[in-house]
């Protein structure tokens, strides 16, 4: 069983995913930020850091999804199969050209392609964590980043209204495999113990439909 989590920048994926990998018993491999030597760079500089960036992002969740195939169970806080959304967003701002875009994607489909040899090519389960605009904002502040903060760096905001409004439309998109969604706004699964219960009932419920339960 491998389980991945999507959803905008703060919506809550490590959180859920440490209490998820917790229910289910299973292993969690996490997004690249803490040990990321790019990513402040990125925040300072778009335009010169968001190829460079993208690459090593992708480079770290392809290491992470096979090693995660390796395993009967795991769990993804971000999975390969989102990356595409962000260069994108960067080529229609002007960070990374045409080129550096459709290098990207043959890059991915590539890799992409290696997963055959793998037990699996694709994940069991999506899970879209849906958060309102004002809440991945709310998340972003408290969750601390300098890098991320508005406050020192007003231009971010029209960023993450971007990145926020991306995400619907990939959601819908999105046929890789099985998914559900879950608001974020209603069900505070990090401050509220029966909001995270209703989460796990939710997912066992989805998974035993998938006779993976």
């Amino acid at each position: 069983m491998l389980i991945v989590l999507a959803g905008t920048i703060g919506a809550g994926k490590s959180s859920l995913a440490a209490a998820l990998g917790e229910h289910l018993g299973t292993e969690v491999f996490y997004e690249a930020v803490d040990n990321n030597p790019v990513l402040d760079l990125y925040y300072q500089d778009p335009k010169k850091y968001a190829f460079l960036l993208q690459i090593f992002f992708l480079n770290k969740r392809f290491q992470s999804i096979k090693e995660a195939y390796k395993s009967d169970n795991n769990i993804l806080d971000r999975s390969i199969f989102e990356d595409e959304l962000f260069l994108t967003l960067n080529y229609k701002n002007g960070n990374v050209t045409k080129t550096e875009l459709d290098i990207y994607k043959e890059l991915l489909a590539n890799m992409l392609e290696e997963l055959d040899g793998m037990p699996k090519k694709r994940p069991d389960l999506l899970i879209y964590i849906d958060v309102s605009f004002d809440k991945m904002l709310e998340r972003i502040g408290k969750r601390g980043r300098s890098y991320e903060q508005i406050k020192d760096n007003p231009d971010l905001y029209t960023y993450y209204q971007q990145v926020h409004g991306e995400y619907p439309d990939w959601y819908e998109n999105y046929d890789i495999s099985p998914k559900i969604k879950i608001d974020g706004n209603q069900l505070d699964f990090v401050n509220r113990v029966e909001d995270l219960q209703t989460i796990f009932d939710m997912v066992d419920a989805e998974l035993q439909k998938l006779e993976l339960l």
